[in-house]
């Protein structure tokens, strides 16, 4: 059986905001996140349809809060909480969060693609 840990997922975003580790088991990416500070990465996913993340999650917040915006309503998880984030949603991250997320990696892959030429082009100071 496919497993993984926090310690054998190797580091593969060391950002200001985020520390992300990420392990691919049988067709879902498992994803440590370590959030280091308040951030809204909405603008990341114009593009998509609805300019929302098209990928659905599920995952444990081990430490902190996360916060997924649809366009009519949105739900907070707090530490301890288990959730699922539908397709055509914001998430919203804070400083010192830490979660645990698994996400179908076919579409999690589609949406990152459209997120990292984004992330891209705000760096470079180009209109996305």
């Amino acid at each position: 059986m496919p497993r993984t840990t926090k310690l054998d997922a190797p580091v593969m975003l060391d950002e200001d905001v985020i520390e992300g580790r990420y392990v691919e088991l049988d067709g879902y990416t498992v994803a440590y996140e370590t959030h280091r500070a308040d951030f809204d990465p909405a603008p990341l996913f114009e593009g998509l349809p609805s300019d929302r993340c098209q990928c659905p999650h599920w995952g444990i917040v081990v430490k902190g809060k996360i916060v997924f915006r649809y366009a009519d309503f949105e739900e907070t998880f707090e530490a301890g909480d288990a959730y699922y984030g539908a397709p055509d949603h914001l998430p919203l991250l804070f400083a010192g969060s830490e979660i645990i997320e698994f996400s179908p990696s076919v579409e999690l892959q589609q949406t990152m693609a459209v997120v990292g030429q984004n992330l891209e082009a705000l760096q470079a100071g180009a209109p996305h």
